[in-house]
């Protein structure tokens, strides 16, 4: 049929059918035919949206300062909405008007208002210093805002990123936190150089009590050697007392050997003196031949062999030759063996 169309949202928009001027089908993620010519579809998006913001304000201390941040917002009431700003649905899918584009900017408006009147009130060292304050107390008034709740408009969150006076302002106040920075890391260096003084006097005195107790034991040592040296040339004395005591009574006893055996030497030749003096008084009456034949009779073969080739030799020259037989030689030169 001519006219008639078909028509299907998603579950995040809420679809209203007009009729007339009265609705007559409304809600989210609805599907149906609809006669184009007597109806009019109002589509308005009910998923939260995040608009992110940057701009600059003026503190009360009259210092200017750049505020930026994001907003989230979603249409709560897309009823109130649609009555409000122009959503309506072309055949094509597309808005009939620029309402929709444009209500990002309504909600920064409203942020842009709320953070106004806020830093009116702020001075640039409270605003630095208190972000978050700042963004919750922005976030509780955009949410009874008169211009957001007239659209229907529910602010989620509200975060600031960063805020930044002008670069003049920022070096004058970084000027006495640095100045304090700068004191503390020279305090820290001075504790620093303070505590390696400190650590190292006490290694220092460590030092010296460990040279200290090294002496001592040295000193120790040294008297304990010289003891030892003391001791030993003790036992040395004493035992150079013994063998001079040693030396001193064998010589003693050398003395009385010596003197023993003198006398028993005397002894001896006067009983060989006695005995040659018997032995002469005795032999003084026997004659030449007597004395041979009694010392003959006593002496050993070689003897008597010498004494028989001396009576030769003193009779040679009555002697005309006189022969030697082997077995005599071989006998003389075994004995000489």
């Amino acid at each position: 049929m001519l006219g008639l169309r078909y028509v299907k949202s998603s579950p995040s928009h809420y679809l209203l059918q007009y009729r007339n001027g009265q609705i007559v089908r409304e809600g989210s993620g609805l599907a149906f035919f609809y006669f184009a010519p007597r109806s009019t579809l109002v589509s308005v998006p009910l998923t939260a949206v995040d608009v992110p913001f940057m701009f600059e304000e003026i503190t009360r201390d009259f210092q200017s300062v750049t505020l930026q941040g994001q907003v989230s917002y979603r249409i709560a009431e897309p009823k109130t909405l649609a009555q409000q700003l122009d959503f309506t649905m072309q055949a094509n899918g597309n808005y009939a008007s620029e309402d929709p584009q444009r209500l990002p900017v309504r909600v920064l408006n409203a942020v842009k208002a709320q953070f106004r009147a806020l830093l009116q009130e702020l001075d640039l060292r409270e605003v630095l210093q208190g972000t978050e304050r700042l963004a919750k107390t922005a976030r509780n008034g955009l949410a009874s805002a008169p211009s957001l709740l007239a659209l229907g408009i529910e602010i989620g969150d509200l975060g600031l990123l960063a805020v930044k006076p002008n670069p003049e302002t920022a070096r004058a106040l970084e000027a006495p936190m640095r100045e304090q920075i700068l004191k503390q890391a020279d305090d820290a260096t001075y504790t620093r150089r303070n505590a390696a003084i400190e650590q190292e006097q006490l290694i220092k005195e460590s030092e010296l009590r460990s040279e200290l107790v090294v002496e001592q034991k040295k000193r120790q040592v040294r008297e304990t050697q010289v003891e030892s040296e003391r001791v030993i040339l003790e036992k040395k004395h004493q035992i150079q007392t013994q063998e001079l005591a040693g030396k001193v009574e064998l010589e003693q006893q050398n003395g009385e050997l010596v003197q023993l055996r003198a006398e028993n030497q005397k002894r001896e030749a006067e009983v060989r003196a006695y005995a040659m003096q018997t032995m002469v008084g005795a032999m003084k009456g026997l004659d030449a031949r007597s004395l041979q034949a009694m010392l003959i009779g006593q002496a050993s073969p070689e003897t008597l062999m010498a004494l028989g080739f001396q009576n030769v030799a003193d009779n040679a020259a009555k002697i005309g030759e006189f022969n030697f037989s082997p077995d005599i030689l071989r006998q003389l030169a075994r004995k000489a063996e």
